[in-house]
């Protein structure tokens, strides 16, 4: 499978093979010892450091309950008469499903599949560059779609690629898609990168955005046994990129990820942290001297509170 698509998740290496996580988990633990295959962040990716880029008919069956919620709190971000790009992706493709709903919304793609999801939406306005079309992943790419970009201004763009990490941004594996990405970004405002959480910590070969330039991330939450894409996590964070998870407790859950500010407030943990790794977190917990003006009573009754935060 690995082979024939370029990357599997373990999620659907599981379902395959009618097996648990965990078996699965450790079998490709084996491969990857015999040189046989990378491990990544929820899944698996031929050998060699950069990963290759996988067919849309792939794409479209990796992650779908994770690309399901992070569109839909990712919606939640455009408000009606807004004017947006959409680059192209399988995530992206969720999200302009939901857009469809959100009227007198202009929206500027490169992607004939955003197109085609927003065709028979009453009152969105559908704007599509020129330019060459890649068929692995229905979208338009070259100088004609570049140059249909120069001179227009949106508040926000929403860009998937194949890999994010905090030392160099979101990458993707093909040269004209990186292009036709980059000049997507200058176009907006504001930048919002989806990804679910198999694609933190990928790197590949060409960057599209840096993180500095990356307003927002829309993420899933990260298993529990994920610590690298935990740390991935607060890597962004700490450099200023707003982390909105979905699907951690019910709808519109991750709402409360996104500070209001650039920076990330210190007493929200990441997904998957321990509080004691949270910078902050010591002064939810009161001091002796506190305790010690309060009344006998209220002394006592603090000090068993202070006892079961801890």
């Amino acid at each position: 499978m690995v082979r024939a698509n370029g990357a599997v998740s373990l999620r659907e290496l599981a379902r395959v093979v009618q097996t648990s996580e965990v078996t699965v988990r450790r079998d490709v633990r084996a491969l990857e010892a015999e040189g046989l295959l990378d491990r990544r962040h929820g899944g698996a990716v031929l050998p060699g450091g950069f990963t290759r880029e996988s067919g849309f008919p792939q794409k479209s069956h990796l992650a779908t309950a994770e690309k399901t919620a992070i569109a839909d709190l990712a919606a939640g971000l455009v408000e009606e008469g807004e004017a947006v790009v959409v680059g192209a992706g399988t995530t992206t493709q969720e999200l302009a499903r939901r857009l469809a709903r959100v009227p007198g919304l202009t929206v500027v793609t490169n992607s004939l599949l955003v197109a085609q999801a927003l065709a028979h939406a009453n009152r969105v306005e559908v704007v599509m560059t020129g330019g060459t079309l890649r068929g692995s992943n229905y979208a338009l790419v070259g100088s004609g779609a570049e140059q249909s970009l120069q001179g227009l201004r949106v508040s926000r763009a929403f860009l998937s690629g194949s890999g994010l990490t905090a030392e160099r941004g979101l990458s993707t594996s093909n040269m004209l898609s990186a292009s036709v990405d980059r000049a997507l970004v200058q176009a907006a405002a504001e930048v919002v990168v989806l990804a679910d959480h198999t694609k933190l910590g990928t790197d590949t070969m060409f960057q599209t955005v840096p993180t500095d330039v990356i307003t927002r991330l829309v993420t899933d939450e990260p298993p529990a046994h994920d610590e690298r894409a935990a740390t991935e996590l607060q890597a962004l964070a700490d450099q200023g990129v707003q982390i909105a998870v979905a699907g951690s407790g019910g709808a519109g859950a991750g709402s409360d990820n996104v500070p209001t500010g650039r920076r990330p407030r210190p007493d929200m943990p990441l997904p998957g942290q321990r509080r004691s790794h949270v910078a902050g977190a010591g002064p939810q917990l009161r001091s002796a001297a506190a305790l010690a003006e309060q009344p006998p009573g209220e002394r006592e009754r603090a000090r068993v509170a202070d006892l079961r935060r801890r």
